[in-house]
């Protein structure tokens, strides 16, 4: 299976998540632009040498699309870039005659509403008014008419016309959809809240025909796993079955529908029973909130002794935010580890779409490489587990974090049977954010 896949932008869980996901099984040829072609957190794509790329590359069986990258240079880009509505359709209709006739599974994001002053991602007024432009979004869609605010009125009106830009080139890719152009089309809400202007824009698209989930990251990844025609039925056990229905941070639905909603993306089918099943996804979930690590919001942590099951099965960690509960990750290295998988990374969207990801790969590979399936999961607890949850809080600001990381490498290493020659670590967006782990 030929897959062309053009990610959100150069982070790791954008670029190499998908590229050692698809090594585990050798029968899928990755068809990826090359890193320098994409976004940073300072850099927009360059639409030309991707356009052109994608020419080159017509001969793949589908296509797995972030519309974002094409349209706007990047998921940041599309929340900075100045240029109107007309100069970014006349870019799509560039890019139009390109996914004619083929399998076309894309996304495209709704443009989220930080609730923060931090304008690392964002436009540079976001800094002095993020959080007032949050609660003015909240509380008007909220109350259903327009409150007052002490954001200044231009910088209002350039928000407020900036989120309009990108809502009609999103009305665009519906009409394309009526025109037939893509298998899969997914509008993604990422960092979403009860209300705000992204949910009624959500909604909106709804009603015109198009289909929302909550997440960003990892929809590319679900998007592959919906190209991969394999039929697996997944039951969900939940750690705290009296909590599935609370809901993460960041996101706008139960934990429960959170993962109802990245399996009927990704192509899975949901058992009735853990005997009926093919794999038992264990979902850690949290009591009252979720805790977040980067945020220090504390949560109770996993507090059971973990007995594996007898058939296969994942472990989607998402009692945190943004890293793993360390009392799951100890009882899980204190067994065998599971057989389809761990994930914690970020979002409770993020860690399910990941997973189920490797999960649909995996599962009866043509061409299943053991070494590859290792290094997946190496690099998954090194980076969710071991810098996430722990060494990140031990460091000020990105550095050499070698020595701080090698006690979790010889844990896991020995725990998974697997050796690498070198293990190296980076901070390409120079922030402390996230890691990218390089496995010899």
């Amino acid at each position: 299976m030929k897959v062309c896949f053009i990610p959100i932008d150069n982070r790791p869980v954008c670029y190499n998540l998908v590229k050692d996901i698809c090594d585990i099984d050798e029968d899928i040829e990755l068809y990826i632009p090359p890193r320098e072609f994409l976004g940073s957190l300072t850099k927009y794509a360059d639409t030309e040498a991707l356009f052109d790329w994608l020419k080159n590359n017509s001969e793949a069986d589908c296509m797995v699309l972030s519309l974002d990258t094409l349209a706007y240079g990047g998921l940041i880009p599309s929340r900075r870039i100045t240029d109107s509505y007309e100069q970014i359709k006349q870019r799509l209709y560039i890019l139009k005659p390109l996914l004619e006739n083929k399998k076309v599974y894309a996304f495209s994001s709704i443009m989220r509403i930080s609730n923060n002053n931090i304008n690392e991602e964002e436009k540079e007024y976001w800094k002095d008014w993020g959080k007032e432009i949050f609660r003015y979004s909240y509380e008007s869609e909220k109350s259903g008419k327009n409150v007052s605010t002490i954001v200044p009125q231009k910088i209002l009106q350039d928000y407020i016309d900036t989120r309009k830009r990108n809502f009609d080139i999103n009305k665009l890719y519906l009409e394309w959809q009526k025109e037939g152009l893509f298998e899969t089309l997914i509008f993604s809400k990422d960092d979403c809240a009860e209300y705000g202007f992204n949910v009624t824009e959500a909604r909106q698209l709804e009603i015109l025909g198009g289909k929302t989930k909550t997440g960003a990251d990892e929809i590319p990844l679900m998007l592959l796993s919906r190209a991969i025609n394999k039929d697996i039925s997944i039951f969900p056990v939940y750690a705290e079955e009296e909590c599935k229905e609370l809901i993460s941070n960041y996101e706008d639905v139960s934990v429960e529908k959170s993962v109802l909603g990245q399996l009927e993306l990704g192509g899975f089918s949901v058992a009735k029973s853990e005997d009926s099943a093919d794999i038992i996804l264990f979902v850690n979930n949290f009591k009252e909130k979720q805790g977040e690590l980067v945020m220090g919001w504390e949560t109770e942590p996993y507090n059971k002794k973990f007995i594996p099951y007898k058939k296969p099965y994942a472990v989607a960690d998402v009692r945190y935010a943004n890293g793993a509960d360390n009392n799951l990750a100890e009882e899980l290295l204190s067994n065998e580890l599971p057989s389809f998988g761990y994930s914690a990374w970020n979002t409770t969207a993020n860690t399910l779409g990941s997973l189920l990801a490797s999960i649909k790969i995996k599962y009866k590979a043509k061409k299943y490489n053991d070494n590859a399936y290792k290094k997946l999961q190496l690099i998954r607890y090194l980076d969710d587990w071991a810098y996430q949850a722990n060494v990140r809080n031990m460091i000020e600001k990105p550095c050499d974090i070698k020595n701080l990381m090698q006690p979790y490498e010889d844990i896991l290493c020995r725990k998974l049977k697997y050796n690498p020659k070198n293990i190296s670590y980076s901070h390409i967006w120079n922030r402390k954010f996230e890691v990218e782990i390089s496995v010899e």
